[in-house]
């Protein structure tokens, strides 16, 4: 885990705001105060009179090298707990958390014509990648893995989405993530579905609620949908010009 220690107010601000800009773990203490038992990277400036334990690597830096010395204890966290892995809980807003070993680095939740996009970021510069993405949502997730171009694994993501209690509403796709992130599952290159009527349904039924006219496209146009050949609302321009 990042932790960030230090009493220079600029430096302070500045660092916690590139860390959150990328959705890291992390927490703060006070210079001097006991670290973490979970500390791997420690940030701080060369003012600040810290003793550094064992295991911890110290980075320091300056109000003007926030962004730098973040990207510094990221590349510190990854080379030392190992492999990258993100997990991907896939559905209308799919979940997404890059795990390094067992620490959580990052998570996000974006459309799921944007998951591929930003996994590929999250991956540009490893060198041993791996998705893991949970089998349910089928024709969602079936579409994002034929958008990756990284090795992708399908799990059983059956008991994945925790209790959420009160507060923490939202969550519960990107905990899924999370959870997906950490079990092993079957490598696949695709995955073939045949949309169900209840699928074919329910994207009918969504282009309803997208429709300005409050017109169900057809059938047809709801398959090519399911197996990703067209978007909804290309399927509904299309529905518009066959009226």
């Amino acid at each position: 885990m990042i932790v960030v220690a230090t009493e220079d107010f600029e430096v302070y601000h500045e660092v916690l705001g590139e860390l959150r800009d990328r959705d890291v773990t992390f927490t703060t203490v006070e210079p001097g105060a006991e670290l973490p038992a979970a500390t791997s990277v420690l940030i701080t400036t060369n003012e600040d009179d810290l003793e550094i334990p064992e295991g911890v690597t110290q980075i320091e830096t300056t109000s003007d090298a926030g962004r730098a010395a973040v990207e510094e204890a990221l590349a510190a966290l990854r080379g030392e707990a190992g492999r990258t892995v993100i997990g991907i809980d896939p559905g209308e807003n799919p979940g997404i958390a890059v795990l390094v070993g067992e620490t959580v680095i990052a998570t996000f939740q974006v459309p799921p014509e944007r998951v591929a996009d930003v996994v590929h970021e999250q991956l540009a510069d490893e060198s041993d990648p791996l998705v893991r993405i949970g089998d349910g949502a089928r024709l969602i997730g079936a579409r994002i893995i034929d958008d990756l171009d990284v090795p992708v694994e399908l799990v059983d993501e059956t008991g994945t989405t925790p209790y959420l209690g009160a507060g923490a509403r939202g969550l519960g796709d990107v905990l899924a993530a999370v959870n997906i992130a950490r079990r092993e599952g079957e490598r696949v290159e695709s995955r073939e579905v045949d949309p169900t009527p209840g699928e074919i349904q329910q994207i009918r039924e969504r282009s309803r609620e997208r429709s300005e006219r409050n017109r169900a496209i057809d059938g047809g146009l709801a398959r090519q949908v399911a197996v990703g050949e067209l978007t909804i609302d290309e399927a509904l321009e299309e529905h518009r010009t066959d009226e």
